[in-house]
């Protein structure tokens, strides 16, 4: 009887297919606007590999937006990596309807990389009793090459483009590497991976990752010849430098290898097919939809290749497409991503692949109706019609007019500040007694920990496992070296030079103007964010962070109007909490700060000097944070019982305010969710945690989520009345916005209007809501004006 021949399974690696073609490949769009690049090159690439491997069956796995176990253990994972395109986003969505039109069962899991998946399937096949299927894995990322096992496992990868591929058996992945499939994670456990920023060994390469493997075998091996013999590594030539660094960097070297490791006990349930993927081929299916797609020299590859004559009828015209996941409009994925936003606070920036994943569909028209029914549901149609829809065009507007930069002001402010960091930086190698890598966590920690001999209280250490120079950790620290002070100014120069003195210039267009991209649904509270460069985090407590504010600067004929709410929290959090003597303080004006300090030091007012004031201040600002007693004795720098002490005196002065906070958390524990007095929601989930830490920071984030909501709703309330005003006047090229940061808008109006425009913005964002309506509190609005953004008169 003859021997049966073995039958051919191909698991397509969806996701690393997809990204390949559409950096391969040129901004492909089909007549209707959707862009289609990838979806060419996947299915250029399907049919290539029918064509080159002759599959019985075929397999797609794809990767899911959620982040892996990898991201649980190392935070860090593939961080290098910038934002998907919302382009490609949408084609990795689109492609899944290829795979359905070709008969080809798709298989995901969250948690888990379209890789593991892969080597689930691969590992269950070659497990199996019958040994007559053989598995070909079809991928553009080479991190799949560890599964190859002799003519067992085989992988078929894009070596360029997507045109020339390779199918690499296991004398193949020698060839190419030196060593076996087996070994590819040791390889990448001791010279990392920059692409998914996977650590490695810093200061081992390829050359040197390689000569280790081919002398010693897996890392496991390295340190048992390490641990017994170490001589054997001189003899076998490795530089004692190299035995230094693998004896100081054996956690990281294998929590590198675990990260590189693909899984093969992902939890799905995988079946070979029942039938031949050819069987159940519906070609009329696969040539609508590449006709939708404009794909005709696909439709005609795909005839002659399963034997289908041509249509010479073929109408070239294109079907009239709906409002689906094809291809929506950019403005109405906007537009449902902030409903989903506020459906489900902790989505931010919403895309459209979190759209439909919600939704729990493909179709972009289901999602749109299931999400706005959704609206009306948690009744937040007044929050999304009246607050956050009228100010989407504001937002591109914002972006779209951009900020003049004084750039030769921010080439001398780098050139100073880059003077400053060299000179702290000899000032850190005279204590720590030689010169070393700063920005290295090993190396500081090495001359924190071992030279110094420094030890803080209740050390922690990193996920994997080296102990910890955050800031958090060398806060403990403070006053135990002189070092740590130089630490702190090393690194705020720093990070001022890289994120803005530095990274500006780069991103102007020719005029010097900066277009910041401002992110509606940026925050979890209801606050905006901004990016390239994060306008919301210029630092304007030191000198040296307010100074980069003068970089901003009005075009000529012009001045910059910055208005600017005052202390509007906790104004917001006097009305919220109805506290009588919060109200009270509000209504009879002065200063906030030193009329708290009256009361919770029980001094006349006059008495109150600006220590005592300051500690009032700290209080107030940390209340609304759930500030508890350990965050207020670091922040006001005193000791525990005097900090409880001064929470239990607080409290007992605004009892209507601590009553509040107390059923916020009752209220969330409850419902699940906060609102805000115009009725934003905000979800916690952990809010009824049987962990504490968890339990208790949600209750903290419950607590200031109504008041820093509230204040988000008022400005934003407030651009759109602004808008208008200035739209309905024609004044809006004579007073363009240009910046929302917080509690401050900035305008650029010009000079013979500013008295009559700031004065108009002013009333407009004073009277938000009506004092009569907030227990007579008043929203009081400061205005300044100037060339700059960092040197403004109050007017």
């Amino acid at each position: 009887m003859a021997k049966e021949e073995k039958k051919r399974l191909v698991l397509l690696d969806a996701h690393a297919i997809l990204h390949r073609a559409y950096h391969a490949l040129p901004d492909f769009t089909s007549d209707k606007g959707e862009p289609t690049g990838a979806l060419y090159g996947v299915s250029a690439m399907l049919l290539k590999i029918i064509d080159d491997l002759s599959p019985d069956y075929l397999v797609a796995c794809y990767d899911l937006p959620e982040p892996t176990y990898r991201h649980e253990v190392y935070e860090d994972y593939k961080a290098g990596r910038g934002e998907t395109d919302d382009d490609l986003i949408s084609q990795i969505n689109r492609s899944r309807d290829i795979f359905e039109a070709y008969n080809i069962p798709i298989y995901e899991k969250a948690g888990f990389e379209a890789d593991d998946i892969l080597g689930t399937i691969a590992d269950k096949v070659k497990k199996r009793k019958q040994k007559d299927i053989e598995v070909v894995i079809a991928s553009g990322d080479m991190d799949t090459l560890q599964l190859v096992d002799d003519k067992k496992v085989q992988v078929y990868t894009q070596k360029k483009g997507i045109k020339e591929v390779v199918l690499y058996d296991e004398k193949g992945v020698e060839e190419r590497f030196g060593f076996g499939p087996k070994l590819l994670t040791d390889y990448k456990g001791l010279r990392g991976d920059p692409s998914d920023n996977i650590p490695g060994i810093q200061g081992i390469g390829e050359k040197t990752a390689t000569i280790l493997i081919q002398k010693f075998g897996t890392i496991e091996d390295m340190y048992k010849v390490l641990k017994k013999d170490k001589e054997k590594f001189e003899k076998a030539g490795i530089k004692p430098r190299i035995v230094g660094l693998l004896e100081d960097n054996k956690e990281e070297a294998e929590f590198s290898k675990m990260l590189a490791t693909i899984r093969l006990d992902v939890p799905i349930d995988f079946k070979i097919p029942e039938h031949k993927w050819k069987e159940a081929l519906d070609m009329e299916k696969i040539l609508e939809l590449y006709q939708e797609l404009g794909f005709r020299t696909l439709s005609q590859r795909v005839r002659e290749a399963f034997g289908v004559a041509p249509d010479d009828k073929e109408d070239e015209s294109e079907p009239e497409i709906d409002l689906s996941a094809e291809a929506p409009a950019e403005a109405d994925v906007k537009k449902v991503g902030i409903a989903l936003w506020l459906l489900h606070s902790d989505t931010t920036n919403p895309r459209l692949e979190d759209i439909l994943q919600f939704a729990n569909t493909d179709s972009f028209e289901e999602a749109q109706k299931y999400i706005y029914a959704e609206i009306r549901k948690q009744k937040l149609e007044k929050v999304l019609n009246d607050i956050e829809l009228p100010l989407i065009p504001i937002v591109d507007k914002m972006k779209e007019k951009g900020v003049l930069i004084d750039v030769k002001y921010l080439k001398k402010l780098s050139k100073d500040y880059h003077k400053n960091l060299s000179v702290i930086e000899k000032k850190i190698y005279k204590h720590a007694g030689d010169e070393f890598n700063i920005n290295s966590p090993k190396q500081l920690g090495e001359v924190l920990f071992d030279k110094l001999e420094l030890s803080p209280k209740n050390q922690k250490k990193t996920s994997t496992g080296a102990r910890s120079t955050r800031e958090s950790e060398l806060q403990k620290m403070k006053d135990l070296h002189p070092i740590i002070k130089e630490i702190f100014a090393y690194r705020e120069l720093q990070k001022l030079l890289s994120t803005y003195i530095d990274n500006i210039p780069e991103l102007l267009d020719k005029d010097d103007r900066l277009h910041a991209t401002f992110l509606q649904a940026g925050t979890t509270t209801g606050r905006m964010a901004s990016q390239n460069p994060n306008l919301q985090n210029i630092p304007i407590r030191t000198q040296l962070g307010r100074n980069i504010r003068n970089a901003f600067i009005a075009t000529k004929g012009y001045k910059l109007v910055a208005l600017d709410y005052s202390q509007i929290e906790l104004r917001v959090a006097a009305f919220l909490s109805a506290d009588e003597k919060l109200i009270e303080n509000f209504k009879t004006g002065g200063d906030i700060h030193a009329k708290v300090a009256s009361e919770v030091f029980d001094v006349p007012i006059d008495m109150v000097d600006a220590e005592m004031r300051r500690e009032a201040k700290v209080i107030n600002f940390g209340i609304q944070y759930g500030m508890g007693v350990n965050a207020l004795k670091d922040n006001l720098g005193t000791t525990r019982a005097e900090a409880q002490k001064y929470l239990n005196e607080y409290f007992k002065v605004f009892s209507g305010l601590a009553h509040y906070m107390h059923e916020i958390k009752l209220d969330a524990a409850r419902n699940g969710y906060t609102e805000t007095y115009f009725g934003r929601k905000r979800h916690f989930e952990g809010i009824n945690s049987n962990i504490p830490y968890i339990r208790a920071m949600a209750e903290r984030m419950a607590i200031n989520a109504p008041i820093q909501g509230t204040q988000s709703d008022i400005i934003k309330i407030a651009m759109a009345r602004i808008d208008g005003y200035l739209e309905e006047n024609n004044l809006a090229k004579e007073a363009p916005l240009l910046l929302q940061v917080h509690d401050e808008l900035v305008y650029e109006i010009k000079e013979s209007k500013v008295k009559e425009i700031a004065e108009e913005i002013k009333k407009i964002m004073e009277e938000v809501l009506n004092p009569k309506d907030i227990y007579g509190i008043e929203l009081l609005v400061d205005v300044s004006v100037g060339d700059n953004w960092g040197e403004m008169k109050k007017i």
